[in-house]
Formats: structure tokens, sequence, C-alpha cells
């Protein structure tokens, strides 16, 4: 039997969608541009990484279960909530490479204000392994339960419908099967 969800299901693939296309342009916007000697720093190489990953991510097939038919109102529920989840936790692995994507941003731009334009000499040493922990650190405390907690946090203050959103442990585990 019908829940009549199936709107509100239609409206939040749509607003989990517009979320992945924005977070996906976003990381196709990224351009870093090191020299020679900075290609494998580690915030660069971070960038890099981030900008391949979201490619993967978008490539990567629909993954719910196909229905063969979707036109009773019960199947068309379930198809529904397998896009949902798809959805969500395509939304998930893009934040965390968008917040993954902005500290590598940071580094760049700490790098670049230690610098001010002069090849690193023995000078610059402490502040730019400062620099390096601090990407480290933020990179830490870029969670899976940090990247949950800030999704749901964004969508419950914009009063989305959030019912039937996968919990973290279902989008870890999704992730993993993949």
């Amino acid at each position: 039997m019908s829940d009549g969800l199936n709107d509100a299901r239609a409206i939040r693939i749509t607003e989990i969608m517009t979320d992945f296309r924005n977070l996906q342009y976003y990381l196709s916007q990224l351009r870093a541009t090191p020299t020679a000697e900075e290609y494998y720093l580690e915030g660069f190489v971070l960038l890099r990484n981030c900008t391949t990953e979201a490619q993967t991510i978008l490539a990567k097939p629909f993954a719910a279960a196909p229905s063969s038919s979707a036109d009773t109102p019960d199947k068309q529920r379930e198809q529904l909530k397998g896009i949902i989840a798809d959805a969500a936790v395509r939304r998930f692995q893009c934040q965390k490479l968008y917040l993954q994507a902005h500290a590598g941003l940071r580094w760049v731009s700490t790098r670049t204000s230690i610098l001010r334009g002069q090849k690193p000499n023995a000078t610059h040493l402490t502040a730019l392994q400062a620099a390096d922990v601090a990407l480290r650190n933020e990179l830490l405390a870029i969670s899976d339960a940090h990247v949950e907690y800030t999704l749901r946090n964004q969508d419950a203050a914009e009063g989305k419908w959030l019912a039937e959103d996968p919990t973290l442990a279902q989008i870890q585990q999704m992730i993993s099967r993949r």
C-alpha cells in the first residue's frame, strides 16, 4: 500500500542532486598550477586527487536495484528510495572531497603568503612546515561523522524532508560495497 510520500521523495532527490551538481561544479573548477618542484607537495597532490575522485564518482553507474516497471505507487516508492540512497552517497562523497579541497586551497594560499614569490629557503622552513601540519590536522578533522553532520545540519536548517535519508552507517556500508 502506498504511503503518499512519493512526491516528497521526488523533491528530496532533486534537492540532493542539486547539491551534488553544485559540489561537482566546484570541484571541476579547482585549478592549482604548481611548479615542477611543487608538483608532489601534499597540498597539490590533494587537490589533484579531489578532482580525480570527483570525476570517478560522477562516472559511476547508478547503484540502486533496477526496477522492471515503476507502474505502481509501491514500486515507485522503492525506486525513489533507491535513488535517494544512491544520490545521498554521491553527495556525501563529494562533500567530503569539497571540504578536503578547501583545506588544500587554504594550504596553497598559506604557502603563497609565506613565500611571497620567492623560492623556498631556510628562512621559510618553519612556516612551511607549520602549514603542512595545519593541512594534515584539518584533513584529520574531516571525518565521515563531521561530513554527515554538516550535511544534515544544512538540510535541517533549510527545512528539508530527511525522513528517508540514509544514516551515516548506511552510507559507509554502501561506499564499502562499491
